[in-house]
């Protein structure tokens, strides 16, 4: 199963693809949401895993643009995120995503999260 991980801060993407390593899982790495939907596109992961604030293309608009294109748009996509305001959450969810969690968040929740997502 291959889980892409978007986050612009490299220590914490690094930390989180090792727990999705550790826990059987093929990791792609993105800096950017531009990167991520690169990455999407070339290698269809099974979950794509997106922090709100990045560079160039931050993870809103990423989670949209990937649902709008008819080849990805199945997959489900995880909101990572510091931003946990109510409103934070309704874009989330407007924008498409199936979960959202927020930092600083335990790895197992997020592991949990992609099985749920895996067995749907």
């Amino acid at each position: 199963m291959k889980i892409l991980i978007a986050d612009d801060e490299l220590r914490l993407r690094k930390v989180v693809a090792l727990h999705l390593k550790k826990a059987g899982f093929a990791v792609l790495e993105a800096g950017n949401g531009k990167q991520a939907m690169t990455l999407a596109k070339e290698h269809k992961p099974d979950v794509i895993v997106l922090d709100i604030m990045m560079p160039e293309m931050n993870g809103l608009e990423a989670c949209e643009a990937i649902k709008a294109d008819p080849e990805l748009a199945g997959i489900p996509i995880i909101l990572l995120t510091a931003m946990a305001e109510a409103d934070d959450i309704e874009k989330g969810n407007a924008a498409g995503a199936e979960y959202y969690l927020t930092k600083p968040f335990s790895p197992k929740e997020l592991i949990d999260k992609i099985n749920s997502n895996l067995k749907n």
